[in-house]
């Protein structure tokens, strides 16, 4: 979110089983980084259930959290996506993807019954793994005159600046830096003390 200064994650992939009348729902929580992760672990998860009726999932992904999907897969619309995104949401995680496979057993749970299995399930799965928080990180590029060495180094230090990698552009140097979201108010301070400098945001 705009506002946010941190996000939650999940720290590694982590199972969980729900089973009513016969049926049996098993969920797979993963950290993804990319929609393209959430496509192959749902084709290996389709190789190693190859008797399984459906693949429900939902993800959301993005330190601004914006981008999601929900996916019933063959189920009653909003009974299996819409739950596991709920728990996502719940948690308040992020690039996190949670596909819950089902083994029908004969009997027909109703949509009460698919919303609660699928809830359930992917609960168990999160709760089975241990949540991290982050923080949302700005980065910069920054071009400065060699007399202000001391000055640029006194502000990273000062802003607890991360991934700092030094380098050059023609003979003016340069330093590339990652500020916390949280920093930002005191960063501007530091920035409005430098002069002759060029500031990008790579972010």
């Amino acid at each position: 979110m705009l506002f946010d200064t941190t996000y939650k994650i999940i720290k590694h992939d982590s199972n969980g089983v729900y089973k009513d009348r016969g049926s049996k729902f098993l969920a797979f929580a993963h950290p993804i980084q990319n929609e393209t992760e959430v496509k192959s672990k749902i084709i290996a998860l389709k190789k190693e259930h190859t008797g399984a009726v459906h693949f429900c999932y939902a993800y959301r992904l993005g330190e601004d959290k914006a981008l999601y999907r929900i996916n019933d897969d063959g189920e009653p619309s909003g009974s299996a996506g819409k739950p596991i995104y709920n728990v996502i949401l719940s948690h308040d995680l992020t690039n996190c993807l949670i596909v819950v496979v089902r083994y029908f057993g004969g009997t027909l749970l109703g949509v009460p019954g698919l919303i609660n299995a699928y809830k359930n399930a992917a609960l168990e799965a999160i709760a089975n793994n241990s949540i991290e928080e982050k923080a949302i990180l700005n980065t910069y590029l920054l071009k400065f005159n060699y007399e202000q060495q001391s000055a640029v180094s006194k502000m990273l230090k000062d802003c607890a600046a991360e991934k700092i990698e030094y380098g050059f552009e023609g003979i003016s140097p340069t330093v590339k830096f990652s500020i916390k979201k949280s920093m930002l108010n005191q960063f501007d301070q530091h920035i409005k003390d430098l002069y002759q400098i060029e500031l990008k945001n790579l972010t």
